[in-house]
């Protein structure tokens, strides 16, 4: 199963992206666990200075902006 982590405070933006990230994973028929992460130190450890952020299996994809479903289908 993949781990696809959000990172961010739970704002628009960050949910947004998790709902294309899950939109992907169904699209690319991936079984998915999408975990959040808020805690700004955990976020800080991954080297992230603008959220949101997409983490999939421990490797950074994308931050600071809200990669459109198509966008994180192509990095799955």
């Amino acid at each position: 199963m993949m781990i696809i982590k959000i990172l961010g405070s739970g704002c628009k933006k960050c949910v947004a992206l998790g709902e294309n990230a899950k939109a992907a994973a169904e699209a690319a028929g991936k079984q998915v666990e999408i975990v959040k992460v808020t805690d700004f130190a955990d976020i800080a450890a991954y080297g992230v200075m603008s959220t949101p952020a997409l983490v999939v299996d421990e490797k950074l994809l994308s931050a600071g902006k809200v990669l459109s479903a198509d966008e994180i289908g192509h990095l799955l």
